[in-house]
């Protein structure tokens, strides 16, 4: 792989992102979101960052994920990526290029999380290093999804409801027992517990084997679908 062509790729990734609005406004609804109600809403008994953790636990099984397989599969729709190819770009350094664009786009929105959360310090690092790791399984989860459709529509079909399960099953856990105990297993609910965590000592954290579970599920099917599926 040769940096001067991930980088290009990074740099056109990251102009289109700003051009398409649909994807843009994946990375700043959340974030909005939460400054507005975390500011706007105090109810007693409820933890202060409820609504930060709530919406960047959102944010880590929404944007990353629909983001890469919605731009991937738009490009080998329009053969915008074809071109990419005939150009020698290997479709190893596209899909590196692509993933840091994403990467970097989320976590200027994590920052704006832990801002938000009032994070300083240790605890902000802590909480993005946490950002960090839920961004990139999700990215990982959303290339194997645009990479095995051969379209927007069918990549829309596939990405929507994984979208939902792993963006909303942490919030309904947290009203529902009997969804807590499959909750448990999604890497979104473990992400979610290990920043609720963060800064405050008396919190339980997450279960890490069951994050590097769901990042080793994903990588094994990331490896298969590459192989076994044309980028073009």
């Amino acid at each position: 792989m040769r940096g001067k062509r991930i980088y290009a790729v990074w740099k056109k990734q990251m102009k289109d992102t700003l051009k398409n609005k649909a994807v843009l406004l994946q990375f700043v609804m959340f974030p909005v979101l939460s400054i507005i109600m975390q500011n706007s809403m105090k109810i007693d008994g409820m933890p202060g960052r409820y609504f930060v953790i709530l919406f960047a636990t959102m944010y880590v099984g929404m944007a990353p994920l629909t983001a890469v397989a919605s731009i991937i599969s738009e490009e080998k729709e329009k053969n915008t990526l074809r071109e990419l190819l005939m150009a020698n770009v290997k479709a190893g350094e596209y899909l590196l290029g692509i993933g840091l664009g994403i990467f970097v786009c989320c976590m200027a929105g994590s920052v704006v999380f832990a801002l938000a959360g009032k994070y300083t310090g240790k605890d902000m690092a802590e909480f993005l290093l946490v950002m960090a790791a839920g961004i990139v399984i999700s990215l990982l989860l959303g290339a194997v999804i645009g990479i095995s459709c051969r379209n927007q529509v069918t990549e829309v079909s596939v990405s929507v409801p994984v979208m939902l399960v792993f963006s909303f099953l942490p919030m309904l856990a947290s009203f529902n027992e009997k969804i807590g105990a499959v909750s448990k297993y999604a890497f979104s609910q473990q992400i979610s517990n290990y920043m609720s965590a963060v800064g405050d000592s008396a919190a339980k954290g997450g279960n890490l084997a069951v994050i590097l579970c769901n990042a080793g599920i994903f990588a094994v099917l990331f490896g298969v679908v590459y192989r076994k599926c044309r980028l073009i």
